[in-house]
C-alpha cells in the first residue's frame, strides 16, 4: 500500500511506547476487574456455584481480555476458565492471545481430540506457535491424528527458524493472475470466508511471480469487469523466508506497511506477514532486549515457582560474583603500603560512578542498534561521540568530586586519619580521587561503547553486553585503575 493510500485508522494501529510509566489505562483497569471477579468466583462455597459464575464471566467478556487476565491466575484456574468459554471460536481466540505458560497449562488437561479440533480452527501460523508449547511426544501424537493436508502445511511452516520471517508469515492469503477481474476476485473471497482478508490483494504474472498488489480500496471503487493489471501497483519491499524478525520489523516499521510479502528464490509468493504478526515480533524483541539488559532469561509469571526463577537469574550473577571476588583479592595484595591507605575508601564511589557511565553508554547503543539507527558507516562516528561524552563526564565529575573531597577534608572529614605522609594532606586525596574518576569514567565509556559491537560481531545479542558483563568488568577495571593512579601519584610526589 502506498503512503497516500494509508488511512488514519491504519496509522493509529502502530504501537505506542510509553517511557517507564505505569499507566492506569482502561485495559489495565479491565484486567484488574476480571481478576477480581475470577478470584471471587473461584472461592465460592461450592464448585457448582463457582463454575456457574466463571461460565457467566466467560460469556460476558471478550476472550482476548480473558486471555490477558489468565496470566495472573494459578495454572489450574486457567484450565477452568478455558473449559467454561462458550464455544470453539472463543476458545481459539483465547488460545491465540494467551501466553505460552497459559497454553502449556491448558494443554496438559486437554485430550488430543480437543487439541486437534482447536488447531484445525485456527490459522496455520498460529497453530505452529501452539505446537511449540507441547512436549515432543505429545506433538507427534497430535500431528499423526491431524488432517494430513493441515499437518503438511504446518510442517512446512515449522521448517523455518523460530525468529525468521517464515514463522511470522501466514500461508493463507489471496493472490490472483493479473488478468483476473475484480468481480472474479470478489467471488473467490466470498467462497473462502475462513481466509482473513488483508488490505491488499497480491497480483501474479504468467510465471506465478509476484508483480504487484491491488489495494482493497481500488477493488471497491472500480467496476467488476476491470482486470487487476489495470489497478495494481508495484511492490517495492519483500523478504525471503529466512529473513530475521528484526529485518521484518525494521522494514514494516520504516515504510508503515500493512502487510509484507514473503517470496522464494524464484520470486514466487509463499506467504504474507500481516501487521499483527509484526507487532507481536516487536513485543518479543523488546522483551528479549530488556531481559538481556537486566541479566536474566526470565519470562515473568508471578505464579512461576521461586526456585525456577532463581535458576533463571543465578547464572548471570555468577559473573558479578567472580568480579567482586577478583576486586577483593586485588585489594588484599597492596595492604600495608602507605600509598594504598586511601584506596578502599573511594573505590565504591569510583566503581559506582564509572559503572553507571558504562551502563548508560552500552544501553543507549543497544537501543540504537535494535532500532536500526546504527549502521556500519556510522559506527565509528557514534563510538567517537560516546568517548568524547565519557571524557567530558570524567573531567567534570572528577574536578567536582575533587573539590568536594578537598572541602570535606578542610572541614575535618578525613577518611585516613592524622599522619605525616603525602596522602594525609587534603590536596593529595582530592587530586588522586579526581584522576581516578577521570580515568575510570573514560575507560568505562570505552568498554560500554565497544562491547555491544564486539558481541554483535561474534553473533551474540548486544543487549547481553549492557547487563552484568559490563558491570562486572567495569568494577574490576575501575578498582585497578584507581590502584594504579594512586601508586603513580605516590611515586610522583613522595
Amino acid at each position: 500500500m502506498d503512503q497516500e493510500d494509508k488511512t488514519q485508522s491504519e496509522r493509529s494501529e502502530k504501537p505506542k511506547v510509553h517511557s517507564g510509566v505505569i499507566y492506569d489505562t482502561r485495559t489495565a483497569q479491565l484486567d484488574d476487574l476480571l481478576i477480581e471477579k475470577l478470584e471471587h468466583a473461584l472461592h465460592q462455597e461450592t464448585s457448582q456455584i463457582a463454575l456457574n459464575t466463571i461460565s457467566k464471566i466467560a460469556c460476558e467478556h471478550d476472550p482476548i481480555d480473558l486471555a490477558h487476565a489468565a496470566t495472573r491466575l494459578p495454572s489450574a484456574a486457567r484450565s477452568i476458565l478455558y473449559d467454561n468459554l462458550p464455544d470453539l471460536n472463543n476458545k481459539t481466540i483465547f488460545m491465540i492471545n494467551a501466553g505460552s505458560n497459559t497454553r502449556a497449562a491448558i494443554f496438559r488437561h486437554l485430550p488430543d481430540r480437543d487439541i486437534n479440533q482447536l488447531l484445525e480452527n485456527m490459522p496455520h501460523g498460529d497453530a505452529v506457535w501452539m505446537l511449540d508449547d507441547m512436549s515432543d511426544r505429545r506433538y507427534k501424537k497430535i500431528m499423526e491424528s491431524m488432517n494430513p493436508r493441515t499437518a503438511h502445511r504446518i510442517r512446512e511452516l515449522q521448517k523455518h527458524d523460530r525468529d525468521s520471517a517464515g514463522r511470522l508469515m501466514t500461508d493463507e492469503f489471496f493472490a490472483f493472475h493479473m488478468n483476473t477481474t475484480i468481480g472474479e476476485v470478489a467471488d473467490q473471497i466470498r467462497a473462502h470466508p475462513g481466509v482473513e482478508v488483508t488490505s491488499q490483494i497480491f497480483v501474479l504474472n504468467d510465471f506465478d511471480e509476484l508483480c504487484g498488489y491491488a489495494p482493497m480500496r481500488n477493488l471497491i471503487i472500480n467496476k467488476p469487469e476491470l482486470p487487476l493489471r489495470n489497478i495494481m501497483q508495484p511492490i517495492f519491499h519483500t523478504v525471503t523466508p529466512d529473513a530475521s524478525r528484526d529485518e521484518v520489523v525494521d522494514i514494516m516499521e520504516r515504510y508503515e506497511l500493512a502487510a509484507l510479502p514473503v517470496i522464494d528464490e524464484y520470486h514466487q509468493l509463499v506467504g504474507v506477514i500481516p501487521f499483527e504478526s509484526a507487532v507481536e515480533a516487536m513485543k518479543d524483541i523488546m522483551d528479549d532486549t530488556i531481559a538481556n539488559i537486566a541479566g536474566t532469561a526470565e519470562d515473568f509469571d508471578e505464579h512461576e515457582p521461586i526456585i525456577r526463577r532463581f535458576f533463571w537469574r543465578a547464572p548471570w550473577l555468577i559473573v558479578t560474583l567472580c568480579a567482586g571476588l577478583t576486586t577483593a583479592a586485588s585489594l588484599t595484595l597492596f595492604q600495608g603500603n602507605e600509598w594504598f591507605i586511601i584506596v578502599p575508601f573511594f573505590i565504591p564511589l569510583i566503581a559506582g560512578l564509572s559503572g553507571n557511565v558504562g551502563i548508560q553508554c552500552s544501553t543507549l547503543l543497544v537501543r540504537s542498534i535494535s532500532s536500526g539507527e546504527v549502521t556500519v558507516g556510522t559506527k565509528g562516528e557514534i563510538v567517537a561521540k560516546e568517548l568524547m561524552i565519557g571524557l567530558l563526564i570524567g573531567v567534570v565529575f572528577g574536578i567536582l568530586c575533587g573539590i568536594v573531597v578537598y572541602s570535606l577534608n578542610l572541614l575535618g572529614f578525613d577518611p585516613v586519619g592524622p599522619g605525616d605522609g603525602f596522602f594525609h594532606t587534603p590536596f593529595a586525596i582530592a587530586f588522586t580521587v579526581c584522576l581516578g574518576i577521570f580515568g575510570s569514567c573514560s575507560a568505562s565509556t570505552f568498554l560500554g561503547s565497544t562491547t555491544p559491537f564486539l558481541f554483535a560481531r561474534i553473533g551474540i545479542d548486544p543487549a547481553v553486553a549492557a547487563g552484568p558483563i559490563v558491570t562486572a568488568f567495569n568494577d574490576v577495571m575501575a578498582a585497578w585503575i584507581f590502584i594504579i593512579i594512586a601508586r603513580l601519584v605516590s611515586l610522583m610526589f613522595i
